[in-house]
């Protein structure tokens, strides 16, 4: 399998990533990364020796498919018309790129994916679902994570009320790690089926796994053809190739030797019926790269700008769905590419394809991390804001509130301590809306028309488990925007003392917390009930001003 990019668009580059694919090459990098060997990055072996499991996914997952399509045909015979993912980062993104790009099979259940933890989110599931036909995958790899049980202590009563006590359990699935509380919880509650997922298989490298895999099998892709497209990849990435002819370590070293030289902002365009891919690279990169004060900015679902509105800390990703191709997306890469601007193009056959990226951009996102000089498979600031999140549910335990926050700036005033080679980060703890999508790609284009910066946009609590390793532990050349919004309706955690409501605001107050705490720029704007649409206009204005 040869290196399906244009090299040649590398331009003034090509020399800094030549250098970078010898320096593989002398290193050995590729045949010491297939023998597990964690010197390549750190030379403790904590959280790398029992992380590469991704790399046999395809292979060791084959024998698991026929037990995977049984459970689905039986799920389908048991009257499952719906399947509701609960989950969070790695365990959710996964399955929410394949939802996107794959309709379910004729016959087979509607895939739903719910990582959110606003009220109005998790209500409108409920309202969507019938619980008598609805199966949820409570999916964790600790099997402790705070979001994914808390939406099955939602959902747990209301299947319930409706089955009752003794069937309830048949309408939940578990993904987990052998051993966690939630392959015990599990055990004591019935439920359906239990996927112990290896443990030497880090989230945000779980698509190709159970985490991913059983929403697939559920939803009726064809789990031979997606596996057997990321094993030809693995194949073309394994140790008797070349680095130069190796598209894995190939475009680990051009994502890296270019952000070693000042172009870090990983800018994602994809054809639109595979624009779900960037939702789950996003995720894989910043979370992998982003700390020790370094880190590779992903920018996904930007809106197109003229050439003169970016900088020089751009590459451009172009994946291509052939069959699909979109004029508009060809028009601006060729435009780019005349403007100077680095632009690799990725061509897919088919969306099951996705397979072989998957494990492409795993292979490269270790390859880049070991030439940055970090460790791509741990993640220290995503605990600490989960930690965060725990002190301040402790207060609202004690006190009955969260501590007030005072204004934080405005968004012009953050916007004008941007210096060149920083982004936005948009940061909305919110549900997710048309209205709201649409007025943030209006800010985000007026961001980079106006002051020449990218931009990236996230949903809390959802980015915590992966951009925002990147936004505390990354160099500091991000000004984070947040957004949070008043709760018309909240809801309880049955058998917590606290809501949702609660929750989503702990976990928005907790991130501002961090953020501050390592010296980043930041500005906050809550949302007045009533005059939402509004103060997102209003926002705009101000980035354009």
């Amino acid at each position: 399998m040869s290196v399906p990019f244009s090299q040649t668009s590398l331009t003034i580059h090509q020399a800094a990533v030549d250098e970078a694919l010898a320096s593989l090459q002398r290193q050995d990098t590729v045949r010491r990364l297939w023998r597990r060997d964690h010197t390549l990055w750190k030379q403790d072996p904590a959280e790398i020796s029992d992380r590469l499991g991704w790399l046999d996914t395809p292979m060791s997952m084959r024998p698991h498919l026929p037990a995977l399509k049984d459970f689905a045909r039986e799920a389908r015979a048991g009257g499952i018309r719906r399947v509701v993912v609960l989950g969070m980062g790695g365990s959710s993104l996964g399955p929410e790129a394949l939802r996107r790009t794959f309709a379910s099979a004729p016959g087979f259940p509607a895939l739903h994916v719910l990582d959110s933890t606003v009220p109005a989110s998790v209500q409108a599931m409920s309202n969507a679902i019938d619980p008598a036909g609805t199966l949820f995958l409570v999916s964790s790899k600790s099997g402790s994570t705070i979001e994914p049980l808390s939406f099955y202590k939602h959902f747990r009563p209301i299947v319930q009320g409706v089955l009752g006590s003794e069937d309830a359990g048949r309408r939940f699935a578990a993904i987990t790690d052998p051993g966690s509380p939630l392959e015990r919880l599990a055990g004591e509650h019935g439920f359906r089926r239990t996927f112990l997922n290896p443990p030497d298989i880090g989230g945000r490298y779980s698509v190709l796994s159970y985490f991913g895999l059983v929403p697939a099998a559920l939803q009726g892709i064809d789990l031979e053809m997606l596996l057997a497209r990321a094993q030809k990849m693995a194949e073309a990435c394994g140790p008797g190739q070349a680095v130069s002819d190796n598209p894995g370590a190939w475009l680990g070293a051009v994502i890296a030797a270019l952000a070693l030289r000042g172009r870090d902002k990983l800018t994602l365009v994809a054809s639109p019926g595979i624009s779900s891919f960037g939702l789950w690279a996003e995720q894989l990169i910043a979370e992998s790269t982003g700390k020790e004060g370094k880190g590779i900015v992903p920018v996904n679902d930007e809106p197109p700008a003229p050439p003169a509105a970016y900088g020089d800390d751009r590459l451009f990703v172009y994946m291509r769905l052939m069959g699909q191709v979109d004029p508009s997306q060809e028009q601006a890469m060729h435009t780019l590419e005349a403007a100077g601007q680095p632009v690799l193009r990725l061509d897919l056959r088919d969306a099951y394809d996705l397979g072989a990226e998957f494990f492409r951009w795993e292979f490269a996102t270790a390859i880049a991390g070991h030439i940055l000089g970090i460790h791509p498979f741990d993640q220290p600031d995503v605990q600490r804001a989960k930690d965060a999140t725990e002190r301040l549910l402790m207060r609202h335990q004690s006190r009955g509130t969260l501590p007030s926050v005072e204004p934080i700036n405005n968004l012009k005033d953050l916007l004008e301590q941007a210096r060149p080679g920083d982004y936005l980060a948009i940061m909305a703890y919110t549900r997710q809306t048309p209205g709201l999508e649409t007025a943030m790609a209006k800010l985000r284009l007026a961001v980079i028309t106006r002051w020449r910066i990218a931009t990236t946009f996230g949903y809390g609590p959802r980015f915590l488990h992966s951009t925002g390793q990147l936004h505390k532990g990354g160099p500091n050349n991000g000004l984070f925007l947040q957004i949070t919004e008043a709760h018309a309706q909240d809801l309880p955690v049955p058998g917590e003392s606290y809501t949702f409501g609660a929750l989503v605001d702990a976990q928005a107050l907790g991130d501002l917390h961090a953020l501050q705490s390592n010296g980043r720029r930041v500005a906050r704007v809550h949302l007045a009930q009533g005059y939402e649409a509004r103060m997102l206009e209003r926002l705009a204005e101000e980035a354009a001003e």
